[in-house]
């Protein structure tokens, strides 16, 4: 595309841009906005103010604009989130896990506290042992498969409605991807004679 020479030509003509063929103040060579700027320079403002902003806390009005933005485009997010590269993904959350132990610490206590909570007392060591059989056949499953399996709680353990036990008869082992759309409401409830 042929883009004006100067600023004025580009304003007389409409154009958003205009090339000189000079460099900028800062040695672009490259088109510049009818505003003045420099397309480049413009760019790089961005990515230094960009730094800037994410080592501040995020205002209430950001939060409240991405969970807006969230619900409008919850199909787009979650497609673009599945289509990341598992290696990509991967490899955030190892240095999540690098940058806030204490914070993963924290959330493994409470996933084992919630499931010790849900155990009863009464459970037999033979139930505690199908208990351990099944996330090792997850493990297994994993290894052999390359997809991730886990053990899910048929009756979740948290929901509104109802509560579940940390029980072999309440469990089953399930692809990661199944558990994450299944969340912890209540699908596939077995019926109880």
């Amino acid at each position: 595309m042929e883009y004006p020479k100067t600023r004025k030509e580009a304003k007389e003509t409409g154009n958003k841009y205009y090339f000189t063929g000079l460099p900028c103040t800062r040695g672009h060579i490259a088109l510049r906005k009818t505003k003045g700027t420099c397309v480049e320079c413009m760019k790089e403002d961005w990515a230094i103010d960009n730094e800037k902003r994410k080592e501040k806390p995020k205002s209430e009005a950001a939060k409240a604009a991405g969970r807006r933005y969230y619900e409008k485009n919850r199909e787009v997010v979650i497609a673009r989130a599945a289509a990341r590269p598992h290696e990509e993904v991967r490899e955030y959350k190892e240095k999540y896990k690098a940058a806030n132990p204490e914070l993963y610490k924290a959330l493994t206590s409470v996933r084992k506290r919630r499931h010790r909570n849900a155990t009863p007392p009464w459970i037999t060591k033979e139930q505690k042992l199908q208990i351990r059989q099944m996330y090792l056949q997850a493990q297994k499953l994993t290894k052999m498969t390359g997809e991730r399996y886990v053990v899910d709680h048929i009756i979740p353990l948290l929901n509104d409605s109802v509560c579940g036990l940390h029980l072999p008869w309440n469990l089953r082992v399930m692809t990661q991807e199944e558990n994450l759309k299944k969340s912890n409401k209540l699908l596939d409830t077995p019926k109880i004679t």
